[in-house]
């Protein structure tokens, strides 16, 4: 019952050839009428009647409902019961190939056709079409805007084909094998490097560990369209397929659609049964190291049962909820000993059934430097606790209260859930072989087994979780470690005495405790806004806010916060610590007490404290609902006025900051990650990763010098979006943020005030990275401009940036195979006037950079010399015309776009022709921007490549 976990999963948050007849096949036959709907059989989990579940005759499983999340779309799902392990050796790969060479063409479809009527449709490539291809399934996604019957129609016409009749050709075959043979090398490295040894070292002697999703260098080169073919006909069959569509349409007219083009579909030749994925065996070695010069120091200790397919009762899923309050216990002890200091800066328990393959508790820590040894002593001898000695009743009434709280708010949400989200959820549900249920159900299951919530039913489960057929363990060092398999072998087996001091001690303080502020506020200017039914206040001490009562996301509250100027708050030479502050501030705690004893006063509560940078603002962010609004707008005020400065967050984020630099330099994309923001705002040091030498000079008393008179800087914003009363949200304002001491709003200096664009360069500039060698990464930048007073001209660029990535996309790489992606990007900076630029960018094998600089220069040269055409001109300005209408019905979007309008009222004004700007584009105009921005000598180029043999080739750019 996968509710459940998912309200699981917020608790955790609040603390990844044939052919058929070319004519549009009919439904001749109806659907086998389902007593018991198929995701149900076995279960006694109440059916979530919101769907409506139905069998073709030739054994096809469907699932309708109707979602207007958002309004007018349509999320079609399709799922095939095949993946990397239903491949034989020779075959390894195959699934993904076929997914690859099922968008680009079919039946109905010529090569590459899909993609651009979908466009015309209004989706975005990639975000709202794909597919996923994992050990145990494949599934083709579409989520379709403005799903009109014709639309829709044409949409599930050409997935029945993509799904029913890829066109498996030799043709298709060669070029799509190469652009697979791409993302192949763009994802190798490291990280590959790690995910292959920890998966062949936790599933020895099983399928999974020999399984790679996207196949092998050397199968991919062998495949050919026969062996192709045979495979999607021996796994792409009805009874194997699984279609899902929630979205914006009477069940009966979605259910029609799954029956006319799925209808007449039948398997070809005899169906296989599925492999056998294993048992978790004992034979093997336990210990593993890796060492990878890139990655910090992990560790990854895995207890291993086999997996059995269960009877998805009430009665497992109430196991599940004590097992994973059972986890959250010892999680929370983790992090408390984490946030105090020690050997490890972070530790984590989980339970999770991978791959239909093995029933797995997992446990992942990062050790401070090279203290792997003490770390995993130190996280076995919590566990080593949990498991000796039952938690007490505080203990499983704290978390219960935060279960509660995540329940509660997966109902108040369920009626505003995507139909995307929910579609997915049929998946998911299929694929593990469970079912899903409606959030009343998954309460009603809470609530109705309290009195099971006990001392040693909490001990048993501990005991079960951390039981095991298999145990294994792996280290991932940089560095070579003497002795290395025996000191492994040696942290696993070796006993530990249990860390009774882990646990949390009663905790009764509460808000009253905190430091107090002054007086409430008054409000002394009150603004409506009727266009948009806003209202802008104005408080007596100067503190302005907008809020905007609405009913589009129930039972919750978007809070953000800004202070201060954020990024034109120093100078670009005293930018050296704002990277700190997003790690170290929300952590430090309020006043005297520490982050600790914060959770425990907000536990079971809805209240964060989440910190960011802008351009123009410092932020505190929080996603709260009505009844803790009060409390979290005093929570941040408080902070705000009273801010914590505790030594032990510093240390954590200068080790954290440490251990992960290295792993910036293990792949070229990795090292644009680090470096790329900083070179294009002309090594401006408000945007630049500090080195480990420059980490290690900072201290506490440095931090809270740095960061002490930021904090305290003006102008206060309050932006409140969401699930209030008018009148609560003001008084809230009045007793929190009215009760401030006064704040100045202080001019940002010239210096401070600028960003600038590199100068053109006439040799890119080269960094290193220490990956693979067939890798390299290639910018190509012109500088554009910026403000809020250019913003149309920005988001007419947006366009010309849609139409530069698809043609990358149509010619670079589904064309030339020559990069798996390709992208280009216009940035526009809405608080600086300059500083703004388009990047065509790419990873390529490096003999490619020039061939990709060369055709960036064509397709600059092109859009310059020859006006766009009319399809291409829609096929850019529809999906994003089509993003904004879906992204509007939350209030995440309207908080974005509106954030600083109480004080520069423009963002009004650019608000209002948000659509205009977008929907009046015209060929003229993006070709008098080309002309315009296109300088070729004014463009600035970077190109990363791999770290030759010898050493040679430091990153002399930084």
């Amino acid at each position: 019952m996968r509710k459940l976990s998912y309200a699981l999963a917020l608790a955790a948050l609040l603390l990844s050839p044939a052919t058929y007849a070319q004519t549009a096949p009919t439904a001749t036959a109806p659907a086998k009428s389902v007593a018991q709907p198929w995701l149900y059989e076995g279960s006694d989990v109440p059916v979530d009647d919101t769907w409506t579940f139905g069998v073709l005759p030739n054994g096809l499983r469907y699932a309708v409902k109707k979602n207007d999340v958002p309004a007018g779309q349509v999320s079609i799902r399709v799922r095939i019961d095949a993946g990397a392990l239903h491949e034989n050796n020779d075959e390894q790969g195959f699934a993904h190939l076929i997914e690859h060479l099922s968008f680009r063409g079919s039946t109905f479809v010529p090569d590459g056709e899909a993609k651009r009527i979908w466009q015309r449709f209004g989706v975005t490539f990639g975000s709202d079409s794909n597919a996923q291809t994992t050990p145990t399934q494949t599934v083709y996604k579409l989520d379709l805007p403005n799903a009109t019957p014709e639309k829709l129609d044409e949409s599930v016409k050409i997935i029945s084909g993509m799904i029913r009749n890829p066109r498996i050709s030799p043709t298709a075959l060669n070029a799509e094998r190469a652009i697979v043979l791409a993302e192949l090398r763009e994802n190798s490295g490291a990280q590959m490097i790690y995910s292959d040894a920890l998966r062949q070292h936790a599933f020895q002697g099983q399928r999974l560990a020999n399984r790679s999703t996207i196949g092998t260098p050397e199968t991919l080169q062998a495949a050919d369209a026969i062996r192709l073919a045979a495979f999607h006909d021996r796994w792409y069959r009805p009874e194997n397929a699984v279609v899902v569509m929630a979205g914006d349409m009477e069940p009966t007219k979605l259910a029609n659609l799954v029956q006319k083009y799925f209808n007449d579909w039948k398997g070809k030749g005899q169906s296989a049964p599925e492999p056998d994925f294993g048992d978790p065996s004992p034979q093997g070695t336990p210990a593993r190291v890796l060492i990878e010069p890139t990655l910090p120091t992990t560790v990854s200790l895995a207890y291993l049962r086999p997996w059995r397919k269960v009877n998805d009762t009430i009665v497992y899923n109430e196991q599940l909820l004590i097992d994973a309050l059972a986890l959250q216990i010892i999680n929370r002890r983790l992090e408390v000993q984490a946030r105090n200091g020690g050997s490890y800066l972070f530790a984590q328990v989980e339970q999770e059934d991978i791959s239909r393959t093995v029933d797995a508790t997992l446990v992942s820590l990062t050790p401070v430097g090279d203290q792997w040894e003490a770390a995993t002593r130190d996280v076995r001898a919590i566990i080593a606790d949990a498991v000796a000695t039952p938690p007490s009743v505080a203990d499983i009434d704290r978390e219960k209260t935060l279960f509660g709280n995540a329940l509660r708010t997966m109902l108040d949400s369920y009626p505003f859930e995507a139909a995307a989200k929910q579609a997915n959820d049929i998946v998911n549900a299929v694929d593990i072989r469970e079912t899903v249920a409606a959030p009343k159900t998954v309460i009603m299951v809470y609530e109705g087994m309290q009195n099971k919530f006990t001392p040693e039913r909490l001990l048993e489960s501990t005991q079960k979780l951390f039981s095991a057929d298999v145990t294994r363990l792996m280290v991932s060092s940089p560095t070579t470690i003497p002795d290395a398999d025996n000191r492994a072998l040696a942290v696993l087996n070796t006993s530990v005495a249990a860390n009774t001091s882990a646990r949390l001690s009663a905790n009764t303080i509460g808000f009253a405790a905190l430091p107090k502020l002054g007086a409430p506020g008054k409000l002394v200017a009150e603004e409506t806004l009727a266009r948009w039914d806003l209202t802008r206040l104005e408080l007596s001490n100067g503190v302005r806010a907008l809020i905007y009562p609405n009913k589009a996301e129930s039972g919750q509250i978007r809070v953000l916060v800004r202070f201060g100027r954020g990024h034109q708050a120093v100078n670009p030479d005293q930018g050296g610590l704002l990277w700190a502050g997003s790690l170290v501030l929300p952590e430090n705690g309020i006043g005297n007490f520490k982050r600790t004893e914060i959770d425990q006063m907000v536990n079971g509560r809805r209240i964060e404290l989440n910190f960011s940078v802008d351009e123009d603002a410092f932020q505190f962010a929080a996603n709260t609902r009505p009844d803790d609004l009060a409390d979290q707008l005093t929570l941040i005020a408080t902070k705000m006025e009273y801010p914590g400065w505790d030594a032990a967050p510093v240390e954590r984020a200068k080790a954290l900051a440490t251990s992960g630099y290295a792993s910036f330099e293990m792949s070229a994309m990795s090292v644009l990650q680090r470096d790329l923001e900083y070179l294009l705002r002309n090594k401006d040091a408000r945007w630049k990763a500090a080195t480990p030498a420059e980490v290690a000079k900072i201290d506490a008393a440095k931090f809270e010098a740095y960061w002490q008179p930021l904090m305290a800087q003006g102008p206060i914003e309050v932006l409140l979006f969401g699930d209030f009363e008018k009148a609560d949200a003001i008084a809230a304002l009045e007793k929190s943020f009215g009760a401030m001491a006064p704040r100045a709003a202080l001019p940002a200096s010239a210096a401070a005030s600028d960003v600038r664009f590199p100068a053109p360069t006439a040799a890119p500039v080269r960094l290193m990275h220490r990956g693979a060698s067939d890798q390299s990464a290639a910018v190509m930048a012109w500088p554009t401009g910026g403000g809020i007073q250019g913003i149309t001209e920005g988001r007419q660029l947006e366009i010309l940036a849609a139409i530069f990535r698809d043609r990358l996309f149509e010619k670079f790489r589904a064309e030339q195979a020559a990069s798996y992606s390709p992208d280009m990007a216009a940035n526009w900076p809405l608080s600086f006037n300059s500083g703004g630029y388009l990047m065509a960018y790419t990873q390529v094998k490096p003999a490619d950079v020039d061939r990709f600089f060369a055709f960036a220069d064509a397709v600059a040269a092109d859009l310059i010399a020859n006006p766009v055409g009319a399809d291409e001109l829609q096929r850019a300005v529809e999906p994003t015309k089509q993003a904004i209408e879906r992204a509007a019905s939350g209030n995440t979007f309207w908080l974005n776009q509106l954030k600083g309008a109480t004080y520069n009222p423009e963002r009004f004004v650019a608000l209002g022709k948000l659509y205009s700007d977008f929907n009046d584009v015209t060929p003229a105009i993006l070709q008098a921007l080309a002309k315009r921005y296109f300088v070729k000598d004014k463009a600035w180029k970077l190109v990363v490549d791999p770290q030759s043999s010898d050493g040679a080739g430091a990153a002399v750019a930084r």
